[in-house]
């Protein structure tokens, strides 16, 4: 195989707030595989408190490029283990590669993913559409400017309810809430109680990743389903948060690629966990992974593309909630950039 990649920064549409901060731009790493003329992309956004920068992702791949432009790719989830192996604290990388794998793979069958895996789209959920945190008009401005079936939005400052309440004022939408584990336990059964009133449909991450006694008595308190984020990393967090939430939010760039991410979703069914698969600023490429393993997933959270001002690929419909893909093989999409 040849590896091709670049490092890109694309701007978002307005600035993105969650409770851990501001941003304006999303670096992101994309990387192409190349066998016999055929190619497969990948991404991977780096997200500052996951510490895993561009930067990395690049210095990791060049010292062992070698080793993973020698393997023989006929089987991606032998080709995810051998990446996993050899890159076993950078699982953003892993990811990027894992998903070029897929699409290199689909693209050598002639057949888009969600068909390689015997999946049916029209089992996908909608995708809800994501309001960063900002001033109560403001979000309610951003709810106004773009109607859609159901909305996410941030949490975890103050003034928590005076954001919901603008919103929901001019929106009957369903409303999911994160909190980006920007709440302690009194501020969060406060919280949930004037959330279930205004319908919100479930909270994500309300308290610390840490904080297990917290989540144990929320878990018991909570009049509202509750999803772990930050809590649920990798595939051995699963089953620790069956006990502590009622479903998991599964993003491909931190667990390590499309094929955790299929075991996670398999292992939460058996659990009686929901799934959410969630992205963290995918553009196109990302983003159409999640779509391709969307009819697995109780929610979705695939709107990367819709917050950005610059995209890297094409081949995505959005389509008020409905997220439709191309009848091309693999991933289903065009790269737009140069690498």
């Amino acid at each position: 195989m040849k590896i091709r990649y670049a490092a890109v920064d694309l701007p978002f549409k307005h600035p993105f707030t969650i409770s851990k901060g501001t941003k304006t731009h999303q670096p992101t790493f994309v990387v192409e595989l190349e066998w016999n003329g055929v190619t497969g992309v990948g991404e991977a956004p780096a997200i500052s408190y996951y510490h895993i920068p561009v930067t990395k992702m690049i210095e990791d791949l060049e010292r062992k490029r070698v080793m993973v432009e020698r393997f023989a790719l006929t089987d991606p989830e032998r080709f995810w283990h051998f990446l996993h192996h050899l890159f076993p604290d950078n699982s953003f990388l892993v990811c990027a590669l894992d998903m070029a794998g897929w699409d290199l793979i689909g693209k050598l069958r002639g057949l888009p993913l969600y068909r390689l895996w015997g999946l049916e789209m029209a089992n996908a959920p909608l995708t809800d559409y994501t309001i960063g945190l900002d001033t109560p008009a403001r979000m309610a401005e951003k709810v106004m400017d773009l109607p859609w079936p159901v909305y996410k939005i941030k949490a975890g400052g103050t003034g928590d309810l005076d954001r919901l309440r603008a919103i929901r004022n001019v929106t009957q939408a369903p409303i999911r809430v994160d909190a980006n584990a920007g709440w302690t336990l009194d501020e969060a059964l406060a919280n949930i109680s004037a959330y279930r009133e205004a319908g919100v449909e479930f909270i994500e991450q309300p308290l610390a990743k840490d904080d297990l006694d917290g989540m144990a008595q929320l878990r018991l308190m909570s009049s509202l389903p509750l999803l772990a984020d930050e809590s649920c990393v990798t595939e051995d967090d699963v089953k620790k948060c069956s006990g502590l939430f009622h479903g998991i939010n599964i993003k491909l760039t931190k667990c390590g690629g499309i094929t955790p991410a299929r075991r996670m979703l398999k292992h939460a069914r058996s659990l009686g966990l929901s799934t959410m698969l969630g992205c963290m600023n995918e553009s196109t490429i990302g983003t159409a992974a999640l779509v391709h393993l969307s009819p697995l997933a109780t929610y979705l959270d695939a709107d990367g593309p819709l917050l950005l001002a610059e995209d890297t690929a094409n081949g995505l419909t959005y389509d008020f909630g409905m997220i439709h893909l191309s009848d091309k093989p693999g991933l289903g999409i065009d790269l737009q950039i140069n690498l």
